[in-house]
């Protein structure tokens, strides 16, 4: 370490660099909120681009990847968290996780049990690998590009594990829309109770709640969108997605102006 020397002749230390700031935001209820509606803009979007766009899901596929892929460089450039390019973020990598899915299965023809067991294993894999590199899985650190690298890439498996296993009970249950909505906010419940009451591992039980907000954010889109005689309301997926996108942006402005989901630490160092 160098040392400066002052008029006095005394050694004075060079300033301390700056501490890292988290890239993620505080979980609070907004965060909840937030995720479910954008999953719920997920399933949707990614069922109008498919209908719409007329590239055909792996053309569509392929164009928002490239957006997602536009959008985290973005994100990795940023020194702290930003509410409206971090939510851009989980918006898109919601399609991109669909699509992956959809593309497996209506595509390829693997089966849903495939996709739910491919995509639990591959997030294990990030997992362990992320634990074992960085020692800690908590959101609470993601202040450097290796633990905002496992971060993401965790995030798109749950997507897509979310789609895929969502879809696997549904289809498997045969519960309607509305049902199934109800059972994943029954499942996110008890792993609240679990973390709350028993003392299940804060840190898992976030994940664990991360997943099975997938598919009740696309059983409650799905529930919205779909035509009557399916079970669905009828509004249709571009009713559905201009409507949450409009909440979406909503409570994102919000918090880009109150910074209410700031981590502490850095809201008072800010």
């Amino acid at each position: 370490m160098t040392y400066e020397i002052s008029r006095s002749g005394d050694a004075v230390a060079p300033p301390s660099p700056r501490p890292r700031r988290n890239k993620v935001p505080e979980v609070t209820a907004y965060f909840w909120i937030i995720k479910v509606l954008c999953t719920t803009v997920g399933e949707t979007a990614a069922d109008l681009l498919n209908e719409k766009a007329g590239l055909g899901l792996t053309g569509v596929s392929l164009l928002m990847s490239a957006l997602l892929a536009v959008v985290l460089v973005v994100q990795f450039r940023t020194t702290g968290y930003r509410a409206g390019v971090y939510w851009l973020a989980v918006a898109l990598i919601s399609v991109v996780g669909t699509l992956i899915s959809d593309n497996l299965t209506d595509n390829m023809g693997v089966p849903l049990e495939t996709t739910t067991t491919v995509f639990a294993i591959a997030l294990a894999v990030v997992f362990v690998v992320w634990y074992r590199r960085e020692h800690t899985l908590s959101i609470h650190g993601i202040d450097t590009t290796s633990r905002e690298a496992y971060y993401w890439l965790a995030v798109l498996f749950t997507f897509a594990l979310g789609t895929a296993a969502g879809d696997l009970v549904s289809e498997r249950m045969n519960l309607g829309y509305w049902l199934a909505a109800t059972l994943f906010a029954l499942a996110i419940g008890a792993v609240a109770v679990a973390h709350l009451a028993l003392g299940l591992d804060a840190v898992w039980s976030f994940w664990i709640a991360y997943v099975l907000t997938r598919p009740l954010g696309a059983s409650i889109g799905d529930y919205l969108s779909q035509p009557a005689g399916d079970g669905g309301l009828g509004l249709g997926t571009v009713v559905t997605s201009v409507l949450f996108l409009a909440v979406v942006l909503g409570l994102v402005v919000h918090l880009a102006v109150t910074r209410k989901d700031v981590m502490e630490a850095e809201a008072h160092g800010s």
